[in-house]
């Protein structure tokens, strides 16, 4: 890696744990009912709903009230598109979107996946942006918060039957961090150039043709500030970050990287104070930023050698004072290869799938990367509230392997790990590799599906892999190239991410339930500390080996044999 590289790397940490402390002392009294101000403003909402804000429920009833919750957002959402023709706020006239698209679209907004199949400045209408698909981006955000922070509570609570009031939990994750959030960071981004208007598009004339141009014009700042903040990533335009009007210069860029860690790394904290141990919490985001910086210099550092095919044919990649060097196909003139490099990294360590460089043109093994990120289970910082209950899980694995190491009943901050919630262990981290892998099985073995891979060998089965990927692990990035916006593919896709997102939820709900239930066991001499240099390192190799081990085959059989192809012995 370059100088510069580095000291990018190095600033966007600092920001990073800079901007994460307070906002995670402002979570935790918000989501503790300390903010008296909201406790009078929901007072009323909690009459007009007929909700109990005191009254807790145990793990059942609060993912009977997740799934109807995010079920009706479903409904809305496909409703909406479907209907769009015939409704206000469409100066394009839009037409109603196909039915399997439809249904993809609104399962991929509900599960915070955000895939898209198509370009949305020539078929979603305003209203359908903004009452759709940026609504959605809030109350899918919020879910997976409030899942994490369920899950937390089983940890710090000891013989209790509940984990929380979904509805009150909902409401305060919306209300008070999200919505004040997003409006801060739209009005930032309008103020640096990002489109926010209700107007048509607008058509000029161009020096270059003679034929006009027409340029799509809409609510853009808006839907960027929660697509960033709640790391959901489906983008107003088709080339998503990439796209002037959506990030038009440097600065705002170096926000939406920001925004997009900005509350997993905060949750990390927020995790540590509501234990009552807030070195459990550094633990957990240590051990994701060491993650991360591994896969940043990684990444910078496989773009940066360049195409070895260019070099044989005499073309010079070396950087220089004229050029940026390295592999620059796909990649922002504006941005280059590290910031590429880092922004890929980010959008693929937490489950946003945004994009300013397409990741179908990196290198073989530098295209891997974000894959395998996506398939570690989006645990390195990952999306909103999934991040941290993801990396609990890891966390309860590891001290489960330490135990059969010793001969001990595992402990993890003081609850004893038994049978029981081993299996649940094991089914919240197993579900979304059996998703992507049978999924990328049929695929490649059905004619609907070989039919929309366009390119041959090895890169197109990367392709369908990293589809099926960022469908399971909701991320909604694409190694385009790959035609998906068929029946087979919608459909496909929008099962393996409703299953990939809430079949871990239930599993973590009812996790929580278990935990929350048992009693708090003293910590002794033989207790494995989970904390410190050695639990960091335990965690980040259970997460490495049994997140990756799935798919170690299947990575072979597509980047790794292109990379082998690319650079023969």
């Amino acid at each position: 890696m370059s100088t510069a590289a580095w000291l990018q790397l190095a600033v966007f940490m600092a920001l990073l744990l800079a901007l994460a402390c307070p906002l995670a002392w402002a979570m935790d009294a918000v989501m503790a009912g300390r903010f008296a101000l909201g406790r009078r403003l929901e007072a009323p909402l909690w009459r007009l709903a007929g909700v109990r804000p005191d009254e807790e429920s145990g793990w059942l009833r609060y993912a009977q009230g997740l799934l109807v919750f995010n079920g009706l957002g479903l409904l809305a959402v496909y409703a909406l598109q479907r209907l769009q023709a015939a409704l206000p706020l469409n100066p394009q006239r839009m037409a109603a979107i196909a039915p399997d698209s439809a249904f993809n679209t609104a399962v991929s907004f509900v599960t915070n996946t955000n895939w898209q199949g198509y370009a949305g400045e020539s078929s979603m209408s305003h209203l359908t942006q903004m009452l759709a698909l940026t609504v959605q981006n809030f109350l899918s955000a919020a879910t997976g918060i409030v899942v994490a922070l369920a899950l937390v509570r089983g940890f710090a609570r000891h013989s209790a039957q509940g984990i929380g009031n979904v509805w009150v939990d909902l409401t305060r994750t919306t209300l008070w961090l999200l919505l004040p959030l997003s409006l801060v960071l739209a009005l930032v981004f309008a103020g640096q150039g990002v489109v926010q208007t209700l107007a048509p598009a607008t058509t000029l004339q161009t020096l270059e043709s003679e034929a006009p141009q027409t340029l799509a014009m809409g609510p853009v700042a808006s839907q960027l500030a929660i697509k960033v903040l709640g790391t959901n990533g489906g983008g107003f335009f088709n080339a998503n970050s990439a796209h002037p009007f959506e990030n038009p210069t440097l600065a705002s860029n170096w926000l939406q990287m920001l925004a997009v860690l900005l509350i997993p790394a905060a949750l990390c904290l927020v995790f540590g104070r509501m234990v009552g141990d807030a070195r459990q919490g550094w633990t957990i985001l240590v051990t994701m930023s060491l993650l991360f910086v591994l896969c940043v210099v990684a990444a910078t550092a496989l773009e940066q050698q360049g195409n070895p095919l260019l070099t044989r044919w005499g073309v010079d990649q070396a950087a220089s004072a004229l050029q940026s060097g390295g592999n620059m196909e796909g990649k922002e003139a504006r941005f280059g290869i590290a910031t590429s490099a880092l922004f890929a990294v980010i959008t693929t360590a937490a489950s946003c799938g945004a994009v300013i460089a397409m990741h179908d043109s990196f290198t073989p093994l530098g295209g891997m990367l974000p894959m395998a990120l996506m398939q570690l289970g989006e645990v390195v910082f990952g999306g909103v509230g999934s991040g941290l209950y993801g990396m609990l899980l890891f966390a309860i694995l590891a001290v489960f392997v330490a135990g059969l190491m010793i001969g001990r009943t595992p402990e993890y901050l003081g609850k004893k790990v038994e049978a029981h919630e081993m299996k649940l262990v094991s089914i919240a981290i197993l579900v979304t590799p059996l998703l992507a892998l049978l999924g990328t099985a049929v695929a490649v073995m059905t004619d609907a599906g070989r039919a929309g891979i366009q390119a041959p060998g090895p890169h197109g089965f990367s392709q369908v892999l990293y589809a099926l990927s960022s469908a399971a692990n909701n991320n909604g990035s694409a190694f385009a190239g790959l035609s998906a916006n068929t029946p087979f593919y919608n459909t496909l896709l929008a099962l393996v991410m409703w299953f990939g997102r809430f079949g871990v939820i239930v599993a973590v709900l009812a996790l929580a339930g278990a935990l929350a239930a048992k009693k708090r066991a003293p910590a002794t001499e033989g207790t494995l500390p989970t904390h410190g240099p050695l639990f960091v390192a335990l965690l980040a190799g259970v997460v490495l080996l049994v997140g990756l081990l799935n798919y170690v085959p299947a990575l072979a059989l597509g980047p790794v044999a292109e990379h082998l192809l690319l650079w023969p012995r």
